[in-house]
């Protein structure tokens, strides 16, 4: 899956989005709406990560 289809359909994919980072409010979600700078940008935030960390997390949640 690319990150195309997720932006194009993030509505569906949110639930999946706060299963795998259960720290992200609806709220937070909604103002990520698919971009996944600002996916990376919350995961550093709240759970303290590098950037390299957060873009690793995000990749392996792709593949998954």
């Amino acid at each position: 899956m690319n990150w195309d289809e997720i932006q194009g359909q993030w509505k569906q994919f949110k639930g999946n989005v706060q299963q795998q980072w259960g720290e992200l409010t609806n709220d937070e979600l909604d103002q990520i709406n698919g971009d996944r700078e600002q996916l990376e940008g919350k995961l550093q935030e709240k759970y303290g990560k590098s950037k390299e960390e957060a873009r690793e997390e995000v990749n392996k949640w792709l593949e998954s």
